[in-house]
């Protein structure tokens, strides 16, 4: 009859040795024996640390061309700079932070409680400084989808101004008496915004009172007169013609409501002058502006 004999593999110990147990163990093996794995392991240490070197050198220089090479492609699509500012320092980051766990696992220490510690450090981090990673992702938005660039004139959290930085925390903007006025980005990114300098065009419009009793014909012909003579207001275009209605019946004046479309640069020129234009040449239509005015009515008893 034949017999197979089928080896048995050593059984594993139940637990892993304790620092201490290995230790004991060390002390009691004999000194050529303890010598050999000293020198056994000082070799393997060395070929480790051989290579992680080696891995850490070739890696920096992977990370300095693919630098260049992203920050080429910037340059030559014409990248906003803080938006490839931002985007470099993060690629940075993380190829240097894959770096860093790469030469620890080389080297034989244990990469899991490392990456355990990173996990909980950035969970303390990120609870203690949510408003500020909240302006940072603000930032973020802002700068991929970019509902303003610098230079635009905007309205947002109760400020108008005209956009002079785009931060990664915050925006400053300057305002017509020239002050600088700092938005955290987290509101401007889930707020509204009113971007007056993305369209090319603006209506400008006024309210014109003239007496009761004044011809409303006459009033519109004089300020059509007036506004159409000024040649930054636009009359190319037949559905943006310069329109003068009326508005309101007020308790002392008849409201016109006058309106023409400008460049947006020109708004509040355009503005300015034609207040200063109408209240000097529409007298000599005919047309008055009243004043407040209250009617007495005495009886006698």
């Amino acid at each position: 009859m034949l017999h197979l004999q089928i080896p048995v593999a050593p059984a594993l110990p139940d637990s892993v040795p304790t620092p201490t147990q290995e230790m004991s163990l060390l002390r009691n093996l004999p000194f050529d024996e303890l010598m050999e794995r000293l020198i056994s392991s000082m070799v393997s240490f060395a070929i480790n640390l051989a290579i992680a070197a080696l891995v850490f050198y070739v890696g920096r220089w992977i990370i300095t061309r693919l630098y260049r090479f992203v920050h080429n492609i910037f340059t030559k699509r014409k990248v906003e700079q803080s938006l490839s500012t931002f985007v470099l320092s993060m690629v940075r980051i993380v190829l240097y932070f894959i770096l860093l766990v790469t030469v620890i696992g080389i080297l034989g220490i244990e990469t899991s409680s490392f990456l355990a510690l990173f996990a909980s450090a950035g969970v303390a981090i990120g609870m203690a400084l949510s408003g500020t990673l909240q302006n940072f992702a603000g930032g973020v938005l802002i700068l991929l989808l970019k509902p303003f660039k610098v230079g635009d004139f905007i309205e947002a959290q109760g400020y108008a101004g005209t956009v002079r930085e785009i931060q990664i925390f915050h925006t400053i903007i300057g305002t017509a008496d020239n002050k600088s006025i700092i938005i955290p980005n987290g509101g401007l990114s889930t707020g509204s915004v009113n971007n007056y300098s993305r369209e090319t065009e603006r209506r400008v419009d006024w309210v014109v009172g003239i007496s009761y009793g004044d011809s409303v014909d006459a009033a519109r012909a004089k300020i059509l007169e007036i506004v159409k003579s000024d040649p930054r207001v636009l009359t190319d275009n037949p559905d943006r013609q310069p329109a003068v209605l009326v508005g309101a019946l007020n308790a002392s004046s008849v409201d016109l409501k006058v309106s023409a479309w400008v460049k947006s640069g020109d708004y509040w020129g355009v503005f300015h002058t034609m207040n200063e234009r109408i209240y000097a040449e529409l007298p000599s239509a005919g047309i008055s502006f009243p004043f407040p005015q209250l009617d007495v009515h005495t009886y006698n008893s």
